[in-house]
């Protein structure tokens, strides 16, 4: 049996359903990669988070239902563009009562230094927590996507989560994005 073959055996049993061998992002259904991050380094950044006091969280431990994540890179000129549609999703979500604790953005730096991912924040005005992957180490968990891309992670009250979106490129429309990631989170 060789290599390959024994890996995705070896994932398959684990009882997932994507593997990091097919070099592929997690599709929806399956379950987001045991990431750690590491907290964000404001205080305002942290209690948006949720993570105030942690050093280190993991995605399914955001008391959130929903997590948006963006994978993006200060030098892509789509992510650049995409900005402030991702700014007014992140306003849509803050103007509702009853979703701005359910659901949360993030974004993740792929190749970017922590200095990368601050001037893309300052350019742009991102109002949410962006995290350097200078060393592409989440990038690559997440099986090397192309940026954008987003992710929508369904968080169980169990701790267990699902991606219930996973795809490159743009959101378009931030009012259309947000009532698609809700049906398929199947929340009101």
């Amino acid at each position: 049996m060789s290599m390959a073959v024994l890996f995705l055996f070896l994932g398959a049993s684990a009882g997932s359903n994507w593997s990091l061998a097919a070099d592929q992002p997690p599709p929806a259904g399956a379950v987001f990669p045991d990431i750690t991050w590491s907290a964000p380094k404001t205080v305002e950044a942290q209690d948006y988070l949720g993570v105030r006091g942690k050093g280190s969280f993991k995605i399914s431990q955001i008391p959130a239902q929903l997590v948006v994540l963006e994978i993006f890179s200060m030098y892509c000129p789509y992510c650049q563009r995409e900005a402030p549609q991702v700014n007014e999703l992140y306003q849509l979500l803050a103007k509702r009562q009853d979703l701005k604790d359910k659901i949360k953005i993030i974004g993740v730096g792929a190749g970017n230094s922590a200095y990368e991912v601050q001037v893309f924040q300052d350019k742009y005005a991102v109002p949410f927590p962006l995290f350097p992957d200078e060393n592409f180490t989440i990038h690559d968990a997440l099986g090397r996507v192309r940026t954008p891309y987003f992710f929508g992670i369904r968080i169980n009250p169990d701790g267990s989560n699902r991606i219930i979106y996973s795809k490159v490129g743009t959101i378009q429309d931030p009012q259309q994005f947000l009532e698609l990631l809700l049906k398929q989170a199947d929340l009101k």
